[in-house]
């Protein structure tokens, strides 16, 4: 077992299977790209165990804060699933480059570093203050996919 899967596990949490989109939709593209040593991560949203969308809505109106933070470390998981996936081994991640977190928000919602703080905690206490360090911005948007709270891409660098 690799040393992210079983501080995974020591955590108490789990990587949810492939998205399953809603019916109807296709997703012609890869979740994640590799070129040379990099991943990058195409935008991803919270997954339920069975590896459905979270489609809760706004945050600020629907999703309280502490809801979109829970929404946002459950996109980091979706994001990991990915990776394993593509990677076969998520201690192959060298070190977290750029995180772009987008927050579905309510009018007058600013709060949006507070929610994207779900994915980077997760990544930090993971990858810890090294690897796991990484550029990152938080912004607002009238409207997700699909009405998901959060939606996050980014970019790794990886052990060929």
């Amino acid at each position: 077992m690799s040393k992210i899967e079983e501080r995974l596990r020591k955590l108490g949490l789990t990587l949810p299977p492939p998205l399953t989109p809603p019916a109807g939709v296709v997703l012609p593209f890869r979740f994640v790209h590799v070129i040379g040593r990099r991943a990058l991560i195409s935008g991803h949203g919270p997954q339920n165990p069975d590896g459905s969308l979270v489609t809760t809505g706004k945050v600020g109106r629907e999703v309280s804060l502490e809801q979109a933070y829970d929404a946002a470390k459950l996109t980091g998981l979706a994001i990991l699933g990915s990776l394993q996936r593509a990677l076969g081994d998520l201690d192959r991640i060298a070190r977290w480059g750029r995180v772009l977190g987008m927050v579905n928000s309510a009018p007058g919602f600013n709060r949006q570093p507070l929610v994207i703080n779900g994915f980077s905690d997760l990544i930090l206490e993971l990858y810890g203050p090294e690897v796991g360090a990484h550029s990152r911005s938080a912004v607002g948007l009238a409207e997700l996919p699909f009405d998901i709270p959060v939606e996050i891409e980014g970019e790794v660098e990886i052990v060929e």
